[in-house]
C-alpha cells in the first residue's frame, strides 16, 4: 500500500444487480418489488425479498421518493407533550402510521401563546419541509386556534386533532360534548340535585367543550348550575380544588374533567372525612389504566385514543393519495365506565 492510498477503502454496498443475479430475475423485477409494485407474482416477489435479505440490500428510500413523488413520511406537530390525552393520541398516531408504512417526524411546539401561534406554526412547517413529509397531523388542545392568525401551507395534506379550528381540513377528535353529557346525566340519574364541575385549563379546547356540555346538560334538566373550579390537568391541582369542594356540605356529586385531577380530589375528600361515594360521588374523564385501581375505583368516561389516532392517519393518507382535501369532521364516541365512586345520594 502506497502512502497515497487511503488506509480504509469504502466497501461497495450490495446493489440491485446483486439481488437480481441471486434471485435469477431482471433488474426491472427487483425495482418493481423494491418500489412496492403489485405486478409481480407472489413466488417471484418472495424470491426477490429473500435475495435482498441475503445480500443485505436495502432500497434507497430517497431515490424512491423522487421517482414516486412520495416520501412515505408524515409530520406530527404537537403543542403539549405532558398531557395524558396527547401522549396516548400521539402513540396511536405513530402506531397507525407505522402499520401503514409511514415514518413519523415529531415537531413539538411548546409554550406557544395566542400571540405567538403564527410564528410557531411557520417554524414547525419549515422544519417539516426540510425533512420532506407527505402530510401533517396537528395535535393541538388550544381552542383559540384561529385561521385568520395561522396560515397553513397550500398543497400540503393536513389533519387537525383536538381543536375547533375552522379550517378547511379534516378534524378528528373525541366527542367531548357527548362524554361530558354522559357523566353529568349519570350523576343526575342517580338522584343528585346537581353536579359540580372541576374543569381543565381555560386554554384547552377539550376542557371548554366538556364544561359547556356539563352546563348545558344541567340547564336542560332544570338543575342549578354551581360555580366552576378549574385545574391544570394534574392530580395536584385536583387536590387543591378538592379542599374547597370537600368543605362544602352541599357538594354531593362532582364531574372532573380528567382522571388525574379526580385522583387529587379523592385524596382531599378522604382527608376531610367525606366518604366516596357515600357523601360525594365522583366521575372522571379519560379512563386511564390506573383509574380502575383508585380508591374507590373511579367511574369515568372512556376515550378511545387508538381510534382517534387511526382515524387521523387514515384521513391524512386518504388526502395524500387523493391529492385533495375535504372538510370532514370526525367525532369518535365515548363510553361511560361505571365503577365504585358513584352512588345515589344519602337521603
Amino acid at each position: 500500500m502506497t502512502a497515497e492510498e487511503p488506509l480504509l477503502r469504502r466497501r461497495r454496498g450490495p446493489s440491485m444487480a446483486d439481488v437480481a443475479r441471486l434471485a435469477g430475475v431482471s433488474g426491472q423485477t427487483v425495482s418493481r418489488v423494491a418500489n412496492g409494485r403489485h405486478n409481480v407474482d407472489e413466488a417471484t416477489r418472495d424470491r426477490v425479498l429473500a435475495a435482498m435479505r441475503e445480500v443485505g440490500y436495502r432500497p434507497n428510500s430517497a431515490a424512491r421518493a423522487l421517482r414516486n413523488g412520495q416520501f412515505r413520511s408524515i409530520g406530527v406537530i404537537v403543542f403539549e407533550l405532558s398531557s395524558f390525552g396527547n401522549t396516548r393520541t400521539l402513540d396511536a398516531i405513530a402506531t397507525a402510521a407505522t402499520s401503514s408504512g409511514y415514518a413519523v417526524n415529531l415537531i413539538p411546539v411548546l409554550n406557544a401563546t395566542q400571540g405567538t401561534l403564527s410564528g410557531a406554526f411557520d417554524r414547525a412547517f419549515n422544519r417539516l419541509g426540510e425533512q420532506a413529509v407527505d402530510g401533517v397531523v396537528i395535535l393541538i388542545e388550544a381552542h383559540q386556534l384561529d385561521e385568520a392568525e395561522v396560515q397553513l401551507p397550500d398543497g400540503l395534506p393536513v389533519v387537525v386533532v383536538d381543536s375547533n379550528a375552522d379550517f378547511d381540513y379534516p378534524i378528528v377528535d373525541t366527542d367531548q360534548a357527548q362524554g361530558a353529557r354522559l357523566a353529568t346525566e349519570h350523576l343526575l340519574d342517580l338522584g343528585h340535585r346537581t353536579v359540580w364541575h372541576l374543569g381543565g385549563p381555560a386554554k384547552s379546547f377539550a376542557a371548554s367543550r366538556r364544561l359547556r356540555s356539563w352546563r348545558q346538560t344541567l340547564m336542560d334538566r332544570g338543575c342549578p348550575v354551581p360555580p366552576v373550579l378549574t385545574g391544570d390537568w394534574s392530580a395536584g391541582s385536583g387536590y387543591e380544588a378538592g379542599h374547597q369542594l370537600a368543605a362544602d356540605p352541599d357538594v354531593t356529586a362532582v364531574f372532573v374533567a380528567n382522571d388525574q385531577m379526580a385522583l387529587g380530589l379523592l385524596r382531599a375528600l378522604h382527608e376531610h372525612g367525606r366518604s366516596i361515594p357515600g357523601d360525594v360521588s365522583v366521575v372522571g374523564f379519560d379512563d386511564m389504566e390506573e383509574a380502575a385501581h383508585f380508591w374507590p375505583p373511579l367511574t369515568t368516561i372512556r376515550q378511545f385514543f387508538a381510534e382517534v389516532g387511526r382515524r387521523s392517519v387514515d384521513a391524512l393518507i386518504s388526502e395524500i393519495q387523493a391529492g385533495e382535501h375535504h372538510h370532514q369532521p370526525v367525532a369518535v364516541a365515548t363510553e361511560l365506565v361505571v365503577r365504585e365512586s358513584t352512588a345515589p345520594p344519602r337521603s
